[in-house]
């Protein structure tokens, strides 16, 4: 079984580092449930997440799988299951910890997780009016009304490899993922 957090890394990485509150002018996520074939790619990566928020750091070991049918996704964190996702393009199917807040939610991992892995024309296609995405080299930035949202820096390609810096400005964290090198 493989973890999957790169959507819902940090939405659950932000659980754990108290991300209870969101901005009253945030406007509303934006709901992207794109296909696992969409990805274009058989992806399966172990993770190391790092979530920073209001000068707190939390960390979460994960490791994704996706195929062209579906995509898996579990969380440890202090060596303990936290958190399960499954999604076939259609239906998403999610378990998480008693013990993590109510706003760790499924939909916004996805989302977190689409947003950064998945081509940048898949994305562009699904955003609704007023949002727009471009990449520019190692940079993918997310847009509402030309304000920059999401800031999303890569160290190489594919997008799953090396490291990956997640700046959502929007709900004010920092999420740096570490991908494992293949075969570790």
């Amino acid at each position: 079984m493989f973890l999957h957090c790169q959507r819902w890394a940090p939405a659950l990485l932000l659980a754990l580092a108290g991300c209870a509150s969101v901005p009253p002018s945030a406007p509303a996520r934006l709901g992207l449930k794109l296909a696992p074939q969409a990805l274009g790619a058989t992806v399966s990566v172990q993770q190391h997440l790092v979530v920073e928020r209001a000068g707190r750091i939390d960390e979460l070991d994960a490791a994704l799988e996706v195929e062209p049918s579906h995509l898996d996704l579990v969380g440890l964190a202090f060596g303990q299951r936290v958190l399960s996702l499954h999604y076939d393009g259609k239906d998403m199917t999610s378990w998480r910890h008693l013990m993590l807040p109510a706003q760790v939610r499924a939909e916004d991992v996805l989302e977190d997780m689409q947003l950064t892995l998945w081509p940048r024309e898949a994305i562009a296609q699904a955003l609704p009016a007023g949002w727009r995405i471009e990449d520019s080299g190692l940079r993918r930035t997310l847009f509402l009304h030309d304000e920059a949202v999401t800031v999303i820096d890569y160290s190489g390609m594919p997008r799953w490899s090396g490291t990956v810096v997640l700046d959502n400005l929007r709900y004010r964290y920092r999420l740096t993922i570490q991908n494992a090198p293949e075969g570790s």
